[in-house]
Formats: structure tokens, sequence, C-alpha cells
């Protein structure tokens, strides 16, 4: 691995140690999962401690959802959305705060707000500036893989995306962003069908290969529901189970809803494999 820690806020994270926890605080009315649930600061800031209570490990706010077919929002209703929260939060709470946008302007916002990473769904491939300004922070980045071209990814379904991964890394590497501040997601449920998720998550051990970390973000996604026949609410065992199985693969964070059962499946994972 390129680094062997992330020094974030007043943590740091020691790759290979153990698994880390990122709660998911969506800040949104339409969100796939919880939409509506945390829509001013103090029902995020309630939501964040909460989730630090149960043990997670850095707390995620995204302001715009990104659940197939949904319709983006302005730059302006983002961070009219995130950015009170980001302040209580940094106020509030001593474990960092991530990010989830890719807009370059709205990511600004954010650190300095009191943002200390951003995780970016398109892989810095959106946005021109917004590896600019990450590197120019200095804060960490979460490069996740997706695309516009759709789902046909010829016969070599990994060596295409590690492929795209690879570009993305290197939009980061030209903008000064550091090996240490990278950290890479395969991007389960996005611009792949779930046959091609579970593929991904049956081979993430692929993903160690470029070198970085890597977070998986599978928390109750369609491809659990596809499996299991199940709606959002009704998928916490098939999100330990792609925990576990990621973790048994090399995965260095876990983007989850529920944080406590995961921090326990987590916890349990690690003392078998690590």
């Amino acid at each position: 691995m390129k680094a062997g820690c992330l020094r974030i806020r007043n943590s740091t994270w020691e790759w290979g140690k153990k698994t880390y926890i990122m709660g998911i605080l969506n800040v949104t009315p339409d969100s796939f999962s919880d939409g509506g649930s945390y829509t001013n600061p103090e029902m995020a800031l309630n939501q964040a401690l909460r989730m630090i209570e149960e043990g997670a490990d850095i707390i995620d706010v995204g302001g715009e959802t990104t659940k197939p077919g949904a319709v983006p929002v302005s730059p302006e209703i983002e961070q009219q959305r995130i950015i009170p929260v980001i302040e209580a939060l940094s106020k509030e709470i001593s474990l960092p705060v991530s990010v989830d946008t890719y807009r370059a302007d709205t990511a600004e916002l954010a650190i300095k707000a009191g943002a200390d990473m951003i995780n970016d769904i398109w892989g810095l491939k959106h946005d021109s500036l917004m590896a600019p300004i990450i590197a120019e922070y200095g804060v960490p980045v979460c490069i996740m893989h997706n695309r516009t071209a759709g789902t046909d990814y010829g016969e070599n379904l990994i060596g295409q995306i590690l492929s795209e991964l690879e570009e993305s890394i290197l939009i980061a590497k030209k903008a000064g962003i550091g090996d240490d501040k990278i950290i890479i997601d395969p991007g389960i449920g996005f611009a792949k069908t779930w046959e091609q998720n579970l593929e991904v998550m049956r081979k993430l051990e692929d993903f160690k290969m470029l070198g970085y970390p890597v977070l998986l973000g599978a928390s109750r996604k369609s491809l659990i529901g596809k499996v299991l026949g199940l709606e959002v609410y009704d998928r916490l065992e098939g999100t330990l189970a792609t925990t576990s199985t990621g973790i048994a693969k090399g995965v260095d964070i876990v983007r989850v809803h529920d944080v406590l059962q995961n921090v326990r499946v987590a916890k349990m994972t690690d003392s078998m494999v690590r």
C-alpha cells in the first residue's frame, strides 16, 4: 500500500490494523434509504452523535441523492442543505467529517465550514476544478468508480473498472494530491448491473493491486434487494454479509447506514482475518 496511514482531524488511521466505519448522514428529502430523516442541522447532529456512540470513525454528509433516475439539484440547494450541518458537526464532534459531493465549489465551501475529506462519486472526472481544490486544501479524497458510458465493459469487467480508476488517480496526482490522501471505491451500484456488482464483490481483492486503501459502499443497495427480494429497510443482513466479505477481501473502510451492527461485524471479522 502506497500510504501506511491517514492523518485526519484528531485521528490517525493505520491501514491494515482495523476496518474503519463511515456513517452515512443524508441531509436530503429523497435519498433512496433515509430521505427526509435528517434535513435540518439539529436532526443531523443528533443522528451523527448517535452514530459516533455506536462506533463510527467518520461521518459522511451528502446533500444530493444519487439513486438511479434521480434529478440533480443545483449547487445552491446542495450547499444550503449541507453547509449548516457541516458547521454544526465541526463544532460539536471530534471525529472527522466527510462530504459526499462531486462539485468543486461545494467541496471548497464544505472544507471552509469544517469538512475533513471529500467523497467524489465521479472520481474527479465531473468537475475539472475538484482535484486542484482538494490539493490546495490538502484534504483526503475518496475516488469512486463511475461512468456515463453505460454498463458494457466488454469481456473484462474488473480490468476495465481498474483502468478507469487509474485515470482518476492520475487526475489526482497531476493536481498534486499525495498518495497518502487517496482512497478508492469500486462504486457498487453505479454504472453496473446488479450481476456486475456481485462480480465486483467477488473480486474486491483485485482493487488492492492499485496500492490504495479501499472503501466499500454496498449498504442497503439494490444488489442486496435483487438477491434477497427485499425492500431497502429490510436489507441489514445482506449489508452485513457485504461488510464481512469486503473485510475478508482487504477492504479498509465500509460506508454504512446501520453503524452499530456493522461495527460489531467488522470487529469480529477483523479479529479473524487481520
